[in-house]
């Protein structure tokens, strides 16, 4: 199997979710000669031309080559119509295709590409810029092990990865973790801006809620504690954090996340009736 220097990568697309795997990509050692991307927009392209000194080129069929992976990291909407372009260069060079995009099942993929294809769908999320993704992965069976092997590699690059055995377990994937730094900052939104309207400053609300955030993470990661017993290490008996925690739960805190991914978990699902 090759090692993550070896490897010859082609981006179709190079938004946001390309420029941070290629940025952790080049990080672990990968030379920047072995990547190429695609853009229809000039100043993306010099973008990521100018930061990475990559090849970047307009036309996805450009320069194609023999890639071991062609990562599509394009919008769900235009999924179809870039598969179906590059349809000849995948069927010759026979690389493991990488999905990006929420929504879009490999059934999808293989029916516009047309031929047995490895195909491999994720979903990175935004952290991945700075090295802290969370990542799900599913392989259809054409996927070989070392294919497997790359993909787990190039994700492993930007953040931590899972494989799920089901497809439809990747549109909750795409929910929780996906979607889920939104949702973070929502709450670290409202909680700094409440912080201020009681009175606190906003450099030290920031400042504090962020590092509370950061801190209860870090926790939560390296402890070998549940959640529940988390939460009763800061709780006491009728204190601040109790009255605090009776608020929430007067007002149904759980239920309205558990009912916010499951309205994202039912969107990643329509997305793929969307593309059809």
């Amino acid at each position: 199997m090759k090692s993550i220097k070896d490897i010859q990568i082609r981006f179709i697309g190079a938004g946001n979710m390309a420029a941070s795997l290629i940025s952790g990509l080049l990080n672990k050692g990968l030379n920047n000669g072995h990547i190429k991307a695609t853009n229809p927009n000039y100043n993306q392209r010099e973008y990521i031309r100018n930061r990475f000194k990559i090849q970047v080129f307009d036309d996805n069929n450009e320069h194609f080559g023999w890639p071991d992976v062609v990562v599509m990291a394009v919008k769900p909407q235009v999924m179809k119509t870039a598969l179906t372009e590059i349809r000849d260069n995948i069927h010759n060079s026979t690389p493991v295709v990488v999905s990006v995009a929420a929504g879009i099942t490999t059934q999808q993929m293989q029916q516009w590409l047309q031929h047995p294809t490895a195909i491999v769908r994720t979903m990175p999320n935004t952290p991945a810029a700075i090295g802290q993704g969370a990542i799900g992965m599913f392989a259809n069976e054409h996927v070989t092990k070392s294919q497997r092997l790359m993909c787990e590699q190039m994700m492993d690059a930007v953040g931590t990865s899972v494989w799920v055995t089901k497809e439809t377990d990747m549109d909750i994937v795409t929910a929780l973790s996906g979607s889920g730094p939104a949702y973070f900052f929502t709450f670290i939104k409202a909680l700094q801006a409440a912080a201020e309207e009681l009175g606190l400053s906003k450099e030290n609300a920031t400042l504090l809620t962020q590092q509370t955030a950061i801190g209860a993470a870090l926790l939560a990661e390296r402890s070998d504690l549940s959640m529940l017993e988390l939460i009763d290490q800061v709780t006491s008996p009728q204190g601040t954090t109790h009255a605090a925690l009776t608020q929430l739960r007067d007002l149904n805190f759980e239920d309205i996340v558990k009912q916010a991914v499951i309205a994202a978990t039912k969107r990643s699902a329509e997305l793929s009736s969307d593309s059809n």
